[in-house]
């Protein structure tokens, strides 16, 4: 027990979110949650659960892991689930064709780690059992992790990836030395947003996103570009003030 205690205690700082986005069995969310705690993990976030919340197929798996159920935070959007995150991973078996950055998971964990000593906040997006993560989705992220598997048999359900993350965030946490902060001030996943739904509502109204067939796809290439760029809080200063530019030079003419 003291064991447990210690383990608990020394990763229960600036531990990364995990975040369930369309989970489709109850049975996995408690899978998930008790790998989580099997690692001192203890902040999930299930984002539209299809079979509702609270559920008791998720109660009975997760066993011991119950007190990360207990704490559970539900949104009906995903948009809303990362709203308060400053640097957010995407677990994907397939690169979409979205140009994100791909990294391992011992390298997500390591730069997770430096950011969370950092006071940013970190969060890992897993995505339903049956297809993953959308593009919706992914444009989001900051990051994709990809987990190395036998290519013959790549399948790994969603309580074993968020239980191997646990495993490796765990390890090099207890390892690792303290990181000092450097550089400037990296911009919250809320301005970043922010950022994005201005340049959006701008674009939208001169008529940027043309044809109408080509909008979505177009509104999600934007996004995915603000999060792929590790912008600071004075690159979105920036990038207001050079929109609100050509806004003013437009109402002149």
């Amino acid at each position: 027990m003291e064991a447990n205690q210690s383990l608990t205690e020394r990763t229960n700082h600036r531990q990364p979110i995990i975040i369930l986005v369309d989970p489709q069995l109850g049975e996995n969310i408690g899978s998930a949650a008790r790998g989580m705690w099997n690692f001192g993990l203890k902040y999930l976030r299930l984002v539209n659960p299809r079979d509702g919340w609270p559920n008791s197929k998720a109660t009975a798996l997760a066993s011991g892991g119950g007190v990360v159920l207990d704490n559970v935070k539900v949104y009906s959007k995903l948009e809303e689930a990362v709203e308060d995150l400053d640097y957010i991973f995407a677990t994907t078996a397939r690169h979409r064709d979205l140009d994100k950055e791909v990294i391992s998971l011992d390298d997500a964990v390591k730069r997770a780690h430096i950011k969370s000593n950092n006071d940013l906040k970190v969060g890992v997006l897993f995505g339903p059992e049956r297809a993953g993560l959308e593009n919706k989705h992914i444009a989001i992220a900051n990051s994709l992790i990809s987990i190395p598997v036998n290519p013959e048999y790549g399948s790994l359900n969603l309580g074993q990836s968020v239980l191997l993350t646990s495993y490796e965030w765990t390890k090099i946490n207890l390892n690792a030395q303290e990181v000092e902060v450097v550089g400037n001030e990296v911009a919250s996943h809320s301005e970043i947003q922010k950022l994005y739904e201005y340049y959006l509502e701008n674009l939208d109204e001169s008529g940027f996103f043309f044809p109408k067939t080509k909008a979505e796809p177009m509104k999600i290439n934007l996004r995915n570009m603000f999060s792929r760029m590790p912008l600071t809080k004075m690159d979105v200063k920036i990038f207001y003030g050079i929109l609100r530019q050509f806004v003013k030079w437009k109402k002149k003419i």
